[in-house]
């Protein structure tokens, strides 16, 4: 029987193993809503904004591999591009059909023209359009492959008037392939970084989202060389569970005690790290990067070596090549360190604040301590990023998704839509802030329709709260920071979604417990202190800089009980460096 080519694009998505597409339908898209709607291995998801789009399938791609949004003729498809760009540079696999007028009407300025290749080049691996019924199955197993495995967008044309076309035999690959390689450096460069590593005492490891499948190996590793590890944003959940020498974050939202433990070492292993932030990667160490992507080798640093590998391959076979160090002084001294900068983290949790002006710390806290073992967390980028970094922890078994490279304001509402449809076992909680939730609300709608049980944390302080800090920080005066929000938890009730409201921090503890025991999405709306502090970036650098010099002279006369009063005390005067 023959079959149009919308219906020949749905079997090879269902092939591929894609479950749904994330879509506001329209004109050119009609037929393949049609072929979706008759094909049941796939599901059409009706979203309000097909940014939104974009990133549930972002999200989705993350924790399963692989997924699809689609854009129709002109702003439809235009539309995507700021998700497109996020999935992009988090390496998220997706396939993105962007959808236009029909083929006879190309290059006349027809209504809803865009060109396609010009339009998402920069934000893709793939991209191409099919203007022949023989061209689309050799372009969508191809733009499949490519987002596969070369994690990242991969765009298809397809005009409104192909989808309509009898479809034509497909001469390439029937099915994607999914395969992993082994990759690792030769001998002879594993024998030159183990003689590296031997020769320095104190060194320290740190992780990013490339080692986050290495976690045990990284453990080893550091129990090998009694050395502390930190991690980036993204190595987080990956690093940090069962993990006796991890020592936190380090960078722009991290804590003292990574940057410390860095800048007071020998030698620094990065591992599965692109970290962007130079300041905060000392230059004057022996420096050692792996990176399945050799092109990053040595952007960010002055490297003694750079080597190519899989994190996991290669720690696995430089171990035995290690000589086990006995001396764990520099390890001990830097888990000190991070013990007392934990216990200050604790200060705002155990003090909630005032009415309409909780501490966002004791929010984020709270939501850990409720939140299942194996929970998705998704992030607003600015002060959520701040709070889940800090007091989120990780078990082995929870996730986390976020704007982390893109750094894009309202992602974490339209990500948690992603999150849910693909993992409906497991908890999902939004951490929003007022200004992203403020971005997408249309999208609350969404939620709603497919009744997905989202737990909508808003982080209500009433301002855009990291753009302002860095403009007081930066000497600039506070202007158009301020935000007139609409009551969220109205919002929510007027789409059928139940929400509360909570202003004092006496009911934050019960409140919160009512809302992740309720079986359904809920809003809940948090009146956050505005005055939060997050340590803007150029104030921590400053006070940590300060911070390292002071607990080294410390730690090396063995004055250990005076780290803590180092560390307390640049906390304390925070507030004073800021004026």
């Amino acid at each position: 029987m023959s079959k149009k080519v919308a219906e020949q694009l749905a079997n090879m998505l269902v092939q591929a193993g894609i479950k749904r597409i994330y879509a506001v339908t329209g004109d050119s898209l009609n037929e393949l809503n049609d072929a979706v709607r008759r094909n049941p291995g796939l599901k059409w998801i009706h979203v309000r904004h097909e940014e939104a789009g974009a990133y549930a399938a972002a999200a989705e791609a993350e924790l399963t591999g692989l997924a699809c949004c689609a854009g129709s003729s002109g702003p439809g498809h235009i539309h995507l591009i700021n998700g497109l760009y996020d999935a992009h540079r988090a390496g998220a696999p997706v396939l993105a059909i962007a959808s236009t007028c029909a083929t006879v009407e190309f290059g006349s300025g027809y209504f809803q023209e865009t060109n396609i290749i010009k339009l998402f080049d920069d934000c893709s691996y793939y991209n191409q359009i099919a203007t022949t019924p023989a061209q689309l199955p050799r372009m969508t197993q191809a733009a499949l492959q490519h987002a596969i495995q070369m994690k990242g967008v991969a765009v298809l044309g397809l005009p409104g008037d192909v989808s309509a076309l009898e479809a034509v035999e497909n001469i390439s690959a029937d099915k994607n392939y999914f395969s992993k390689a082994l990759i690792r450096p030769q001998d002879q460069e594993l024998a030159l970084l183990a003689n590296l590593i031997n020769k320095n005492k104190k060194i320290t490891i740190f992780c990013g989202i490339g080692a986050a499948e290495a976690h045990d190996e990284v453990v080893a590793l550091a129990a090998l060389l009694k050395a502390p590890v930190g991690y980036s944003f993204r190595g987080k959940m990956g690093i940090q569970y069962d993990n006796p020498y991890e020592v936190g974050m380090t960078g722009l939202l991290g804590l003292p005690s990574a940057y410390h433990s860095m800048h007071e070492s020998d030698m620094v292993i990065l591992l599965g790290t692109d970290f962007p932030y130079v300041p905060f990667i000392p230059q004057d160490k022996v420096l050692v990067q792996i990176d399945t992507k050799p092109e990053r080798l040595g952007r960010r640093a002055k490297l003694d070596m750079g080597l190519h590998g899989d994190v996991r391959s290669t720690l696995r076979a430089l171990a035995p090549l290690l000589k086990n160090k006995e001396d764990d002084s520099f390890l001990k001294a830097q888990l000190h360190v991070y013990e007392k900068v934990k216990d200050n983290l604790n200060t705002y949790v155990e003090d909630k604040g005032s009415k309409d002006a909780i501490h966002p710390e004791a929010v984020a806290a709270e939501i850990d301590k409720l939140a299942t073992h194996n929970a998705i967390f998704t992030v607003d980028t600015g002060m959520c990023c701040v709070w889940a970094a800090r007091y989120l922890r990780a078990t082995g078994e929870r996730s986390m998704v976020g704007s982390f490279t893109h750094g894009s304001m309202a992602n974490a509402m339209p990500h948690a839509i992603g999150a849910a449809l693909a993992c409906p076992d497991r908890q999902v909680i939004a951490m929003c802030g007022d200004g992203g939730i403020s971005m997408m609300l249309g999208d609350m709608a969404t939620i709603r329709q497919y009744d997905l049980p989202i737990k909508i944390i808003v982080f209500n302080n009433r301002s855009l709260g990291m753009v302002k800090l860095e403009m007081e920080v930066a000497g600039l005066p506070d202007s158009e920071t301020d935000m007139v929000n609409p009551d969220f938890a109205l919002v929510a009730q007027a789409m059928g979604i139940r929400s509360l409201t909570i202003n004092n921090p006496e009911n934050l503890e019960s409140a919160m417990q009512e809302a992740f025991l309720y079986n359904g999405p809920i809003l809940v709306n948090v009146m956050t202190d505005p005055n939060a502090l997050a340590m803007p970036p150029k104030i921590e650098f400053k006070m940590m800089k300060g911070m390292a010099l002071s607990m080294t002279k410390l730690m090396l006369g063995g004055k250990f009980d005076e780290v803590l009063d180092t560390v307390k005390s640049n906390y304390k005067h925070l507030e004073e460096l800021l004026d």
